[in-house]
């Protein structure tokens, strides 16, 4: 795997390094040892899949709060996406600034996303296929979430909004 920086503290791209052969390919698209090296999160107690039907549906910005902030890896299997997240940790470099990458399932990249940001995305294909691989176990006490469209988070969406949670849609602005 080839780790990759993004301008945000502690994010980064993963890409698998296939080994092709007339078969097809081979891939590690993770390993506790490799992440440790990078000294990241590595085990994960969870993994799940996000479905999304139409282009231009968007799910976001979720996050959890301390002390069960979630450390994750994303990666589209299905279609493509447009991922975002945004550093909400206060004591950070990257504080408020938000990163945004296509994950498609043709590139194969994950995004490495580090407890204490939030997270969302856009579809930009009809059934897009998100898998979430979580290092703890979801605690719905701890589910947070700002507005999608928070001008403090300056998130640029590519596509109309063609589908959003009323959930999405009620939750506040970014106030530290």
């Amino acid at each position: 795997m080839r780790f990759e920086e993004t301008p945000l503290a502690g994010a980064y791209r993963v890409w698998p390094e296939p080994l092709s052969d007339d078969r097809g390919f081979f891939a590690r698209t993770a390993c506790a040892d490799e992440f440790a090296a990078h000294g990241l999160v590595g085990a994960f107690a969870q993994s799940s899949v996000s479905f999304n039907a139409r282009r231009g549906t968007v799910r976001g910005m979720h996050f959890s709060a301390s002390p069960h902030a979630e450390t994750k890896l994303v990666r589209c299997t299905a279609g493509a996406i447009h991922d975002v997240i945004v550093d909400l940790r206060p004591d950070s470099s990257s504080y408020l600034k938000s990163f945004a990458t296509e994950l498609t399932a043709g590139n194969r990249c994950a995004l490495y996303i580090p407890a204490g940001f939030a997270h969302g995305f856009q579809a930009l294909t009809d059934a897009a296929e998100m898998l979430y691989m979580i290092d703890r176990a979801y605690v719905a006490g701890s589910a947070r979430g700002l507005r999608w469209n928070d001008p403090a988070l300056d998130v640029a969406w590519p596509e109309p909004v063609a589908v959003i949670a009323e959930r999405d849609l009620a939750y506040p602005d970014w106030s530290a």
